[in-house]
């Protein structure tokens, strides 16, 4: 149940810049907050784009997913005898797939929504 494509998500991701699509969209650039400048609370990491953010999610979810499936495996050839932490690794990617697939969703739904916008 892994996600067999991500290194083609990736690659859409990675075509996608805020800055072009904002001089596409004839947008006042003086007008727009630079999120370039935005800090994380603790100051330590870089602030990332939202492909970025997306990327690494969709990376962290198919580990979880490889997890899953490893440990459905070790318990299937009798490597391990925990059936409870199976059963968590399982329910961990399962809840971590339902997450990403609402915000796939909702991420659909406010492109529809601009899509929709008259200028």
């Amino acid at each position: 149940m892994a996600i067999e494509n991500l290194g083609n998500m990736n690659k859409m991701l990675s075509n996608y810049s805020t800055q072009d699509w904002t001089k596409s969209a004839s947008i006042d650039q003086a007008s727009l907050p630079n999120f370039s400048e935005l800090k994380s609370p603790n100051g330590a990491a870089a602030p990332q784009s939202f492909s970025e953010i997306m990327a690494n999610s969709l990376a962290e979810v198919n580990s979880m997913q490889v997890e899953a499936n490893k440990a459905i495996q070790k318990l299937a050839s009798g490597q391990t005898k925990n059936v409870s932490e199976t059963l968590l690794a399982v329910e961990n990617a399962e809840i971590a797939f339902k997450t990403m697939n609402q915000v796939r969703m909702k991420v659909i739904e406010a492109y529809k929504e601009i899509m929709r916008m008259q200028m």
